[in-house]
């Protein structure tokens, strides 16, 4: 197996759902919400832009219509966790659960088929050829011919890391999350941010979903998301929520899923190569939490049982000068 074009062009097609889940959790990271419904949310994308594309017969009205029904699926998890004040953790696996059953139910419902729908009638995104890139030896043949989303998702990472970092609303959204109660006594709403940040994550996830439904392929089958969404959890951890880790995370699961495609064309059975990237997942959260675990060793826990009683302190004159001990009194002899 051999590093070529063809390599990083596939490793970039198949980051680009990850990236836009990833930076969907990461906002809500910044905002002290911990979203674990991207699977969920980007499956309802995927369904929402086959469905969009098959009724408007354009590409762009799935793509749209991907971003709305997720950005709606995702205000269920912002009801819950953030005006209810339920467990985000607990809302976003049962949204996950409700995603893989509403989806399959939809299109039994909607198209009259179980399994996959594809049909040649389905418009899907068209390649972009980049001008003046594509005919630079390996640059072009793996930077240009993605969809239009592939380059988006990159303006994306940029976009979010200055509005993080240099703008106002960046800023107050990082206060959210980091300390809620200094930033309400300030005046910025709590709950608004919070709200705003689960929304954004759900219109990127719907566009996760239409890159993975009308970019990556034209067709849509139940549970296509395949634990993409998981895996974007596991890129907003390794990343610290920072956009340009959760980006480098992600590209280093792409480019295990396309190593992986790679080998199973070379006769590698295809159960070992979908099982690649969870299998990195695995390995990156463990040495992501090692460090943890050796630190949290190294403190010792009190015993349990009742407390030992602390020795008596003596009596402040039996210490002689400079805190030395008096000598012990001298024993009379007895008769």
């Amino acid at each position: 197996m051999s590093f070529d074009a063809e390599l990083v062009f596939s490793a970039l097609r198949a980051l680009t759902p990850v990236l836009f889940a990833a930076l969907g959790g990461a906002l809500c990271e910044r905002a002290g919400v911990f979203n674990v419904s991207l699977e969920g949310t980007m499956l309802t994308g995927c369904f929402a832009a086959v469905a969009g594309s098959w009724y408007s017969g354009s590409a762009w009205g799935g793509v749209l219509a991907a971003v709305i029904a997720s950005t709606a699926f995702s205000a269920i998890l912002a009801v819950g966790a953030v005006s209810l004040g339920a467990d985000a953790v607990v809302v976003g696996i049962a949204l996950n659960l409700l995603a893989v059953g509403l989806t399959g139910f939809l299109l039994r419902t909607v198209f009259g088929t179980t399994g996959t729908f594809g049909d040649p009638g389905l418009d899907g995104l068209d390649p972009v050829d980049l001008p003046g890139i594509e005919s630079i030896p390996f640059v072009g043949k793996a930077i240009s011919g993605h969809s239009p989303l592939v380059y988006l998702s990159w303006v994306v990472v940029a976009v979010i890391a200055v509005l993080l970092s240099r703008h106002p609303w960046g800023l107050r959204l990082r206060g959210v999350g980091e300390a809620p109660e200094a930033a309400q006594s300030l005046g910025v709403s709590v709950t608004r941010y919070r709200y705003a940040a689960v929304l954004a994550s759900g219109a990127l996830c719907g566009l996760a979903g239409a890159q993975l439904s009308l970019g990556n392929v034209t067709l849509f089958s139940e549970n296509m998301t395949a634990g993409r969404g998981w895996i974007a959890v596991v890129a907003v951890m390794l990343g610290r929520a920072l956009p340009v880790g959760v980006l480098l995370a992600g590209l280093l699961f792409g480019l295990v899923e396309a190593i992986g495609f790679r080998l199973q064309g070379e006769g590698m059975p295809q159960q070992a190569a979908d099982a690649a990237p969870y299998v990195m997942t695995l390995i990156a959260l463990f040495l992501a939490t090692r460090p943890r675990f050796r630190d949290r060793r190294l403190v010792r826990r009190p015993r349990s049982g009742p407390p030992s009683e602390a020795p008596s302190e003596a009596p402040a004159d039996s210490f002689g000068p400079a805190g030395a001990a008096s000598p012990a009194p001298a024993l009379e002899p007895k008769p």
